[in-house]
């Protein structure tokens, strides 16, 4: 029966027409932990062993937080309100208006 095999061959082909890559399909063994009922999987009065990547990234990842955090807090104001009450400000000085609040001595 050639026509089941050219009809299930040209449903595949149609279904990865914009593929590049080759259909693979995996079978065996599943491929994640079961769930064992326990929180992290760590039964009650057993000490939790860490893994290796563990201790870089809480540091990188607080690190990178406080950073960031900082970087934050001090960075430039740039919003167009600032810039306009400071060249009014500028402005209404140079034309004697409003006196300066900062004098030379």
């Amino acid at each position: 029966m050639p026509a089941p095999t050219i009809l299930r061959a040209g449903a595949l082909a149609s279904r990865r027409a914009f593929s590049t890559t080759r259909a693979v399909r995996s079978g065996g063994a599943p491929h994640y932990d079961p769930p064992s009922g326990w929180l992290f999987g760590v039964r009650p009065g057993e000490e939790y062993k860490r893994e290796g990547w563990e201790i870089p990234f809480f540091y990188g990842f607080c690190g990178s937080f406080v950073v960031a955090t900082i970087a934050y807090a001090f960075k430039p104001d740039t919003s167009i309100q600032t810039w306009a009450l400071e060249e009014a400000r500028r402005r209404l000085e140079a034309e004697g208006i409003l006196e300066d609040p900062h004098p030379e001595k």
